[in-house]
C-alpha cells in the first residue's frame, strides 16, 4: 500500500510562488494515479489537478493556468507549482490517489497561507 507524506506549503503574498511536493513510500507509486487536492477553512476538500500514471494531467478550472503537476516515478515524487498565488488558494493541500474519497486514507497536508 502506498502512503503520502506532503510538504513545501508555507505564507507567501499574492501573486508569489509555492512548490509543494508529495513524497509516496511504498511499491507500485509509478502505476498510481495521482492527485492533488485541497481543503480551504470551512469548506470541503477538492480537487485540484491529477496526473496518470501516463503524465496525462487535469486541473481544476480555478487553477487558471496557474499550476503545474508533476511526477517523478524514479524518485516516488509528486509535485505542484504554484503560481500568481491569490489569497483564495489559501487551504491545506494534500496528495493522494486519484479518485480517493473520504474513507481513503489522508496525510497531513501541507498549508498554505496567502496574505498580504
Amino acid at each position: 500500500q502506498v502512503q503520502f507524506v506532503e510538504s513545501g506549503g508555507g505564507m507567501v503574498q499574492p501573486g508569489e510562488s509555492l512548490r509543494l511536493s508529495c513524497a509516496a513510500s511504498g511499491s507500485g507509486f509509478k502505476f498510481v494515479n495521482m492527485a492533488w487536492y485541497r481543503q480551504a477553512p470551512g469548506k470541503q476538500r477538492e480537487l485540484v489537478a491529477t496526473i496518470s500514471s501516463l503524465y496525462r494531467t487535469t486541473y481544476a478550472s480555478f487553477v487558471k493556468g496557474r499550476f503545474a503537476i508533476t511526477r517523478d516515478n524514479a524518485k516516488n515524487q509528486m509535485y505542484l507549482q504554484m503560481n500568481t498565488l491569490e489569497p483564495e488558494d489559501t487551504a491545506v493541500y494534500y496528495c493522494n490517489i486519484a479518485g480517493a474519497s473520504a474513507t481513503t486514507t489522508w496525510g497531513q497536508g501541507t498549508q498554505v497561507v496567502v496574505s498580504s
